[in-house]
């Protein structure tokens, strides 16, 4: 009885170690089909795809001395020279020097390229500009007090304006060139040296 013990022993010992190498051979033949599996984000295999969202078209209102005027679809990063190009470009009589080339394009906005010497005198009249007319050079019933349009007024013009001097003068064509031109009149409450009660008494005599 002893001795049939001893051998059924045996045969448990020598099932348990083939049992354990077969265990130990499916775990190895397990890892090995990890280790060559191909990564799934080295070896240049791009697992996700990153997409920059584009933006929306900037839509400008391109006018003045353009051979083209008229509205204009620009991509978002344009600048202001690529909108007065889109326009046809500058006319001869063009005063870009009133008007900031670099400044990136804004959605909405309207881009008045100004003219050289318009707006005074009755030559400016006679050319249909009413920004800068003197009341006796100007037309019949022109007043000093007529509105200078701010996107083209000079700043000798800008200067005459009341409650503003030379040093406001040059801060606001320094604000229209950084812009490109005002939007609005009230635009003006940005311009350093202009407040709510010097922007009220220059509400009649300005516009864009």
């Amino acid at each position: 009885m002893g001795e049939i013990s001893r051998s059924q022993l045996a045969v448990y010992a020598a099932a348990a170690i083939a049992i354990a190498l077969l265990g130990a051979r499916y775990l190895h033949g397990q890892q090995g089909g990890t280790a060559g599996s191909p990564p799934s984000r080295a070896g240049g295999s791009p697992a996700v795809r990153v997409q920059r969202s584009a933006g929306g078209p900037a839509v400008v209102d391109v006018s003045g001395a353009v051979r083209r005027p008229g509205v204009y679809r620009l991509p978002t990063a344009s600048r202001v020279d690529d909108a007065v190009q889109r326009a046809g470009g500058a006319t001869g009589r063009a005063d870009l020097a009133g008007v900031n080339l670099a400044a990136k394009v804004e959605d909405g906005r309207q881009y008045i390229v100004p003219e050289r010497g318009g707006g005074s005198g009755a030559a400016g009249a006679a050319a249909g500009s009413v920004e800068g007319a003197a009341g006796a050079a100007g037309p019949a019933g022109a007043t000093p007090s007529q509105p200078l349009n701010l996107n083209t007024a000079t700043l000798e013009q800008l200067d005459q304006l009341d409650g503003v001097g030379p040093a406001t003068a040059r801060k606001i064509v320094a604000y229209r060139q950084q812009k490109g031109g005002f939007g609005s009149v009230q635009e003006l409450d940005q311009v350093p040296g202009i407040g709510p009660q010097r922007l009220a008494a220059l509400r009649d005599l300005v516009r864009v």
